[in-house]
């Protein structure tokens, strides 16, 4: 069984089955935990899925697996009252769940684009190429805020947009950063924390803020040479966590 079938039978069995006994099969007693939802190690998350409601279950879209990292993508319903689009990353060590980010943010049933926060699908291709570009977009247009190089990176043909505040097109993306900085939340990326390839998609974890400190995730699908969609979760850094191991 390689990761990614790991992972996914993993959250099968804890978040679909809700069964707290695949803790013991599934999850490495020095189960590290970055959430800012529970507390560290397997018995905090032995709890969580032993509590989870009669109507909770969870919508998967994509996973993305690079090496000892698997992330998950998709919608969990039954968490709060209304349903959260996610990001999960595991990280695998020696068939076991070691490791856990997420960030989650609620789902908009109207966005500006008319597109789901989770909709489209991958096509396949090169992870390096696809790591290589996305990871130079990063550094120099979102760290080193050098909008003048976007369209080295971002297609001007096709940018599809499944954030909810922005439209399809480079225009859609600069109209919605404009509204943003009206309200006094720049895009602002200090670090790059991590790059989860595989294919045409690439999974950025960053940190900077938005009007406060934020953790951002963004998702990238790359095509002939250009970025060409995009998702993302930006969700606040909190004041405290119910571990000491930190967000990232």
């Amino acid at each position: 069984m390689d990761n990614k079938e790991l992972v996914l039978k993993a959250a099968g069995e804890l978040f679909g089955d809700k069964d707290p006994s695949a803790v013991d099969r599934w999850v490495s007693p020095d189960y590290r935990q970055h959430s800012a939802l529970i507390g560290d190690g397997p018995e905090a998350l032995r709890g969580l899925v032993a509590d989870l409601p009669e109507g909770f279950h969870y919508e998967l879209a994509r996973v993305i697996a690079d090496d000892d990292l698997v992330a998950l993508h998709g919608v969990y319903h039954g968490f709060g009252p209304e349903p959260l689009v996610a990001f999960d990353l595991f990280r695998v060590e020696n068939g076991k769940l070691a490791e856990h980010w997420d960030a989650l943010t609620p789902v908009v049933r109207e966005t500006a684009g008319g597109r789901s926060q989770t909709g489209g699908r991958s096509f396949g291709g090169d992870t390096e190429h696809s790591r290589a570009l996305v990871s130079e977009f990063a550094q120099r247009v979102l760290q080193d805020a050098d909008y003048s190089v976007l369209t080295d990176y971002i297609s001007t043909e096709t940018y599809l947009q499944h954030n909810p505040e922005a439209a399809d097109g480079l225009t859609g993306f600069g109209a919605a950063a404009a509204k943003w900085a009206g309200e006094g939340k720049n895009l602002v990326y200090k670090t790059i924390h991590k790059a989860v390839a595989e294919g045409d998609l690439v999974l950025l974890q960053s940190e900077g803020e938005f009007g406060e400190p934020v953790a951002y995730w963004d998702l990238f699908r790359v095509e002939n040479g250009r970025i060409v969609e995009h998702w993302d979760v930006i969700t606040p850094i909190p004041a405290s966590l119910p571990h000491t191991n930190g967000l990232f």
